[in-house]
C-alpha cells in the first residue's frame, strides 16, 4: 500500500476508534408495526443499540496511529 493509502486508512481508523470510545456503541431507530387491523396501521419507533466494547475502540485508535506513522515514514 502506498503512503497516501496508509494515511487515509489511518485517519479513518482513528476517527472510528475515537467515536467508539466516546459513544460506546452504534444507535439506530427501527419502525415496528404495533397494530395492523384492516386499514389501520399503528407503528412505533424503537431505538436500538449495538454496543461496541471500549477495547475495540482502543485497538482501532492504536492501529490508526500505526498506519499514520507508517504512511508518514514512507513519504
Amino acid at each position: 500500500m502506498n503512503a497516501k493509502g496508509l494515511l487515509i486508512v489511518g485517519v479513518v481508523l482513528i476517527v472510528a476508534g475515537a467515536a467508539a470510545l466516546i459513544m460506546g456503541g452504534i444507535t439506530y431507530t427501527e419502525q415496528e408495526t404495533v397494530v395492523d387491523v384492516g386499514g389501520l396501521n399503528v407503528k412505533a419507533e424503537r431505538e436500538k443499540r449495538i454496543p461496541v466494547p471500549p477495547i475495540a475502540g482502543g485497538i482501532a485508535l492504536a492501529a490508526g496511529a500505526v498506519c499514520v506513522a507508517l504512511g508518514l515514514k514512507k513519504k
